[in-house]
């Protein structure tokens, strides 16, 4: 039997990177996955791929959507109940890294950053909880937020802004609703080897195609966090055998808050 057995799990974010991976990893685990993103090729790509993974008779869902867009953000959520009659698991991985320091980041870039970073998460978050308390039924939901939240580089002004409040809301939403048997946590990431950071790297560190292997050399383990590696934590955390855990913001990083050298 899979961790996930019949769960419906929508992956926000999922259609490339971090999210693609938890959505593989789901389907490995025995469930029914809906991802969302904001372009249908490679989100239509990737549930075929999804639906080969499957077992017979699985299935997969694309719901293009903007995050960025509460409304938009909520009707993922009802696509999926529409779709599967229920949603049991939720995974906030959409995230967006563009770069601005205190003194030069703009009201539109700091007010995108909170769109993506934490209203995205809030609203689907809000429509998930409540198809889950309508039910009567448990749920999991698993919000991928960023070691950077604890205090980050200077040049991730409004994106640590977004992040520290996604934890703060992983952690009152976590509080507000274990009585209804639904388990909320987050995961502080480190440096990860995904699409988009790879993007990142070069649009605003003009970093040379070999920017992975000069960064894993820097690395205490020699390697940047792998996705399929995250992925399996995160279903874990949705899935029973996390047990009763809730509220509890993991940092998933190989640097050690508070270590000095």
């Amino acid at each position: 039997m899979g961790l996930l057995d019949d769960k419906v799990v929508l992956v926000n974010g999922g259609s490339q990177g971090l999210g693609a991976a938890v959505a593989r990893a789901a389907v490995r685990e025995g469930a029914l996955v809906a991802v969302t993103g904001r372009r249908p090729e490679p989100g239509e790509a990737l549930v075929a791929e999804l639906a080969e993974l499957a077992e017979a008779g699985g299935k997969a869902l694309f719901v293009r959507a903007d995050l960025a867009d509460a409304e938009q953000a909520k009707s993922s959520v009802a696509r999926v109940v529409d779709t599967y009659g229920r949603i049991d698991c939720l995974v906030n991985s959409a995230g967006l890294t563009s770069r601005g320091t205190l003194l030069d980041t703009t009201p539109e870039l700091f007010d995108a950053h909170v769109a993506i970073n934490l209203r995205g998460p809030f609203f689907a978050m809000q429509a998930a909880v409540a198809d889950m308390v309508g039910r009567g039924a448990p749920g999991t939901i698993v919000n991928v937020i960023t070691s950077a939240a604890h205090g980050g580089q200077p040049f991730l002004a409004p994106y640590v802004a977004a992040k520290a409040g996604l934890v703060g809301l992983t952690r009152n939403a976590a509080h507000a609703h274990r009585w209804d048997r639904i388990r909320i946590n987050g995961l502080n990431i480190g440096w990860t080897a995904t699409e988009g950071e790879d993007a990142t790297q070069k649009t605003f560190h003009a970093a040379d195609d070999d920017w992975r292997e000069q960064a894993a050399a820097r690395l205490p383990l020699g390697k940047l966090g792998q996705p399929d590696e995250i992925a399996d934590f995160v279903v874990f955390l949705l899935s029973d055998r996390s047990g009763v855990v809730t509220g509890s913001v993991i940092d998933w990083d190989q640097n050690v808050l508070g270590g000095l050298d």
